[in-house]
């Protein structure tokens, strides 16, 4: 049995409405749940297959930092989808540059945080004190080069044009790959 650790405020909604959340990651796991809202503690028991099951740590570490339990559920679509979670604390020196830099990652408006999901293909979650990124290796490696280029203070445009870059790079890869 493995065990993952959820935040308080997020074992709501892990559970869902009358469990339904809860379920439904078991049902297409693979797996039982057995939460404990005391303290956040999830056990979690493979009773299904167990290529399935591997996934069901992540989505539910998915579903604690931040993610709508259908994204995370997105974990099981292809093998290559992963979740990557970057500490924000090991960037910054205290609190408020944390909350300085968190500001930056999101951007006014929600928009920096939007366009690294749109020219990336990736989500992205900042939760608490983490940068969570859901996708496949290649939009992860863009994401977090591109939060570390906000992290280390470079100008959102800057990171903005890296981002229209890696996407159309990845467009002109995905077209070559459709091709053969």
């Amino acid at each position: 049995m493995q065990h993952v650790t959820v935040p308080q405020d997020r074992i709501g909604v892990l559970i869902g409405s009358g469990g339904e959340t809860m379920r439904e990651i078991e049902e297409r796991a693979g797996v039982r749940l057995d939460i404990d809202s005391e303290d956040g503690s999830v056990g979690i028991e493979t009773v299904g297959d167990p290529i399935d099951a591997m996934a069901a740590p992540d989505i539910v570490k998915a579903i604690g930092r931040g993610f709508k339990p259908e994204t995370a559920l997105g974990l099981l679509e292809s093998d290559l989808r992963r979740l990557d979670l970057i500490d924000l604390t090991e960037q910054t020196r205290n609190d408020n540059d944390l909350q300085r830099q968190k500001g930056r990652l999101i951007g006014e408006d929600g928009r920096t945080r939007e366009l690294m999901e749109q020219l990336t293909g990736a989500n992205v979650v900042i939760y608490g004190s983490t940068l969570g990124i859901i996708g496949e290796p290649e939009e992860i490696d863009a994401v977090r080069r591109a939060a570390g280029m906000i992290l280390d203070g470079a100008p959102h445009g800057a990171v903005y044009s890296f981002l229209e870059r890696k996407h159309n790079e990845m467009q002109q890869g995905w077209n070559v790959r459709e091709q053969t």
